[in-house]
């Protein structure tokens, strides 16, 4: 554990993520004798082959292979893991960046809310504000088709272990310093393909 919260520490500080995030980074993976299951040797981020006739900026979302693609062109992407939505809320399509967001604020869908207290008999809060314990995680890219809020995101989590899962509501997750990484490194306006 102590090794991989090393290399948590060495991320945050590659990534130029402020003390404070990285420490909150830190306190996220101390889950004390929760298992770590987190596939970092299939997930992690990294350069990878990609031919695309998409230009740079543009993220593809491969919700099957469970890998989000930043388009850097020279048939080349940064791939990162994520976790997609179980089965009954996938979804695809084109959209767009239409705002970002750093520790988001969260307020769970009426829907959500009715189904977790129907289902599992947890009453949801209607906003929880953003920090550590909130499921958005760290950064959230709101996903937009023309000017209307899809209500899906790409965004952070308090569970890195759900990363390569089908585990979501329908939004895209990211471990916080993945999707600290990508949202410096994309504009709102971007093109997200979900597939």
């Amino acid at each position: 554990m102590r090794v991989l919260l090393a290399g948590v520490i060495a991320a945050a500080v590659a990534l130029s993520v402020t003390a404070t995030e990285a420490q909150t980074i830190k306190r996220q993976y101390n889950f004390g004798a929760r298992k770590l299951t987190f596939d970092a040797q299939k997930y992690a981020p990294r350069v990878v082959r990609y031919v695309t006739d998409e230009k740079p900026g543009t993220i593809i979302i491969d919700t099957r292979r469970r890998y989000l693609y930043l388009v850097l062109g020279n048939d080349k992407a940064k791939r990162y893991g994520i976790g997609v939505g179980r089965a009954g809320f996938q979804w695809s399509g084109v959209a767009r960046v239409g705002r970002k967001q750093e520790w988001p604020d969260w307020y769970p869908p009426k829907e959500m809310i009715e189904r977790e207290l129907k289902k599992y008999g947890r009453k949801l809060p209607e906003k929880m504000e953003g920090g550590p314990k909130n499921p958005l995680g760290a950064r959230a890219l709101y996903l937009f088709q023309g000017n209307r809020d899809t209500l899906y995101r790409i965004h952070g989590t308090n569970q890195p272990w759900t990363i390569g899962r089908a585990v979501s509501s329908g939004c895209i997750r990211m471990r916080n310093e993945d999707v600290i990484d990508l949202y410096k490194r994309v504009p709102v306006g971007a093109k997200v393909i979900v597939k």
